[in-house]
This record gives C-alpha cells, structure tokens and sequence, in this order.
C-alpha cells in the first residue's frame, strides 16, 4: 500500500496538469478576445500568471505546448509573438508507417485518393503550359499502352507529387509530402496486392491528355478511374479481413 506523501504526489501531478490544460486554453481565449494577429508581442509570463492566478511554472508550461504546435514564437528583442501555426508539423512527427494499424494506412491511403479526385477545379485554375510540359516529361517513359497492372513508384510520386504542386495549395503540398512514406508503404506492404478488377483504368498519360484539352469535371471523372485500381484493391483487402 502507498504511503500518504505518495499519493499527495500523484494528487499534484493531476492538479499540475489540469492546471497547464486549464491555463492553454485561457491564454489562448485572451489572444482572441484582445484580437492579437500574427506578429504581435504577447505578455510576459509573469503578467500571465498574474492575471490567471496561476504560477509562472504553469504559465511557463503551457506557453511550451503553444510554441510546440507552433501558435507562438520568440523573436530577438521582442519576446513571444503569435505565429501562424504550422497545421502539418505535429502530425507530420507522428507518422510512422511501420508502427501504424492496417486500419489507419488504409484510411490515410483513401484520404489520398479522394485529395486527388476533389482537386480538379484548383488544377484548372492554376495550370499552366510549363505544367503540361513538366508532367509530359514524368509520364514519357509509361507504355503508350499502360494499363492498371503498371505500376512504378518513382513515376506515381512525381506525378502526383506534381498535380499537388499545380494546385498552389501549399497545405494540399505539405500534406502530399508527409504522406509520402505512407504511401510508399502501403505499395510494399501487401495492402494492396490484391487483383484489381477495374475495367475502366486511365494512364497517367492519359489524364495529361485530358489536362490539354478536357475541363475540371471530365479530369475528376478521369482521375476517380485512374485510382480505381487502388480502390478495388482496398476494398477487395477489407472483405478479405473482413
């Protein structure tokens, strides 16, 4: 059985904690009810503390959370400011394909495909010559006659890597990037070595070919049958482990 100091120590922990929970979320509500913008200096920890009634410890504690999701910064002479938080960072340090469930590689695989599917309208509105030319160069080494059982990952990165990029997006682009090892993953790992029934596969050549000359609605449909390999496959796995 544990002696009194000890649990007194356990019981101080969780206060210590509910405090720093308690003490994020008032710190960040005063950012918004002062109406702070990105690049403004914020209050120092003692005023904090002071004015939350807490100690500078909890304050302390709970400014770190906030520069850890990247919500503030300290500038030379200035001290903390409020930065435009980087949304990707946290999730991208916790991605880890090799110690993710099947279940979590597939929804993030999905979530790929339908990035993909849903981007037409941005990429009509942002491609250019330049950018047709550039993807002509990625898919000229795919047979003129490719089907779904061609596969190379080198050629579906930089393609795909490519129509992010087009977008102008820069989250769509930094989450494409962080995604990549999963992705990458998933090809080596069996998810998807299912045979595909798709009867109605388009080429990466194919889609540039629609890029030229097609609109956002036509490419959508053209893209949803490109990836339709992959979601055969992906459903075809989840009846098998049912």
């Amino acid at each position: 059985m544990e002696s009194n100091s000890s649990l007194i120590e356990h019981l101080n922990t969780l206060d210590t904690s509910s405090l720093v929970d308690r003490a994020e979320k008032e710190i960040i509500n005063l950012f918004v009810n002062q109406g702070l913008k990105v690049g403004d200096a914020l209050p120092k920890e003692i005023e904090l503390a002071e004015t939350l009634g807490v100690s500078r410890t909890v304050v302390r504690e709970a400014m770190l959370r906030l520069r850890m999701v990247g919500l503030i910064e300290s500038k030379k002479h200035r001290g903390a400011v409020l930065t435009s938080p980087d949304l990707i960072k946290p999730l991208r340090k916790s991605l880890y394909p090799t110690i993710m469930e099947n279940k979590t590689l597939q929804d993030l695989f999905e979530m790929r495909m339908i990035l993909e599917v849903g981007m037409a309208d941005i990429l009509f509105e942002h491609i250019q010559e330049k950018d047709i030319e550039e993807l002509e160069v990625i898919v000229a080494k795919e047979p003129v006659n490719a089907d779904n059982t061609i596969f190379d990952i080198e050629t579906e990165v930089a393609f795909h890597g490519k129509l992010y990029e087009i977008t102008g997006n820069t989250i769509l682009k930094d989450f494409q990037n962080m995604l990549l090892p999963v992705f990458q993953y998933v090809h080596i790992s069996g998810l998807l070595t299912s045979p595909s029934e798709s009867k109605s596969f388009i080429s990466h050549r194919g889609l540039v070919d629609i890029l030229k000359v097609g609109n956002a609605e036509v490419f959508r449909n053209a893209m949803r049958k490109h990836l339709d390999n992959h979601y055969q496959r992906l459903f075809l796995y989840k009846k098998s482990v049912g």
